[in-house]
């Protein structure tokens, strides 16, 4: 079964769209569902896991979350924190926009500025929260978090008459993932491949695939910041050694072209690190591993996480794209 907080708590993510893609299939040859996470309250699919663990600390005692977050960990905590009526502080990287602060502020949270890059801010919250009866909030590499993205696959279950021949959704820390993995063992879906999607200067996971053990990237040097974490969880590389997770990289420029051509296809405005898996599928890549042998021909269809959009904005897209020369 999904996580379901006990005590009759009702979990504070919804229920999301899950939507077949005539241009997205179009452009991968196949039939593309869209599993938008990027309506969630919070603005992606971090409410559904950090939501499951602030809940579970709040029936524990915690009187004050600390989270360290690029954005879309520290809303969706922030977003708890307000449901729960409980204090937050958000320690975000100076690489975050004004945007996500602003958002972030208005939600209640308190937000410090710490180091940057992830890494950096989750140094100081781990600090912070030696704070009696403070806790920390990890965005991705928690068990209840995982569990908390669980509750995907089996909407996916409940939805779709077949299960996809696929699943494509973007990697930063490895907690959607883990979610995922484990949703697709809870609902006996394990044989269905999961192509993961970073960006050039994010690729912490296939740096980590590739060597066989964890890794640690010198620097975040990709515009994707939401997938920026040095070095993935652990849990990201059993995930591998559990399902056939094929990894995927593709430049920042790929992530910021189908962020726009999505915006124009669906009427929807993602952040890059959403547009790395939508690139997988703009960009040929499903074909191209169709041909390799690496996914099975035909496919009948696949599911593409739409992970969120919570701090993107117009104005931002065209910065991206004036700062990678896409003008």
């Amino acid at each position: 079964m999904a996580a379901q907080p006990s005590g009759g708590q009702k979990p504070f993510h919804i229920i999301s769209p899950l939507l077949e893609s005539l241009p997205l299939s179009r452009a991968a040859g196949t039939k593309v569902y869209m599993k938008l996470e990027n309506v969630q309250p919070s603005g992606s699919f971090k409410i559904r896991g950090i939501g499951h663990l602030c809940q579970e600390a709040a029936k524990k005692g915690c009187r004050h979350f600390v989270c360290s977050s690029g954005g879309n960990a520290g809303l969706a905590a922030a977003y708890a924190a307000k449901k729960l009526g409980l204090p937050v502080t958000v320690v975000v990287p100076s690489t975050t926009g004004p945007t996500t602060v602003r958002k972030l502020e208005e939600l209640g949270a308190e937000v410090e500025v710490s180091g940057q890059v992830w890494d950096d801010a989750n140094r100081r919250a781990l600090e912070l929260a030696k704070t009696e009866g403070w806790v920390s909030i990890h965005p991705f590499d928690h068990p209840l978090v995982w569990q908390g993205h669980t509750s995907l696959v089996q909407e996916l279950k409940d939805s779709l008459e077949t299960k996809p021949d696929a699943i494509l959704l973007a990697v930063g820390g490895g907690g959607l993932l883990a979610g995922v993995v484990a949703g697709l063992h809870q609902v006996g879906w394990q044989d269905i491949p999961i192509v993961t999607a970073e960006t050039w200067g994010a690729h912490s996971f296939h740096t980590a695939l590739a060597a066989g053990r964890l890794v640690s990237l010198p620097d975040i040097t990709s515009v994707a910041k939401c997938l920026g974490a040095k070095m993935v969880a652990a849990r990201a590389l059993e995930c591998a050694q559990e399902c056939q997770v094929i990894s995927q990289v593709v430049e920042d420029t790929e992530a910021v072209r189908a962020v726009e051509q999505f915006l124009d296809d669906e009427r929807m405005l993602v952040q890059p690190a959403c547009g790395a898996a939508l690139a997988l599928l703009y960009t040929g890549r499903l074909q191209r591993l169709q041909h390799e042998g690496r996914l099975r021909t035909p496919l009948a269809s696949v599911v593409v996480v739409v992970c969120g959009g919570s701090s993107m904005q117009v104005a931002q897209l065209q910065a991206l794209k004036s700062q990678l020369g896409l003008e």
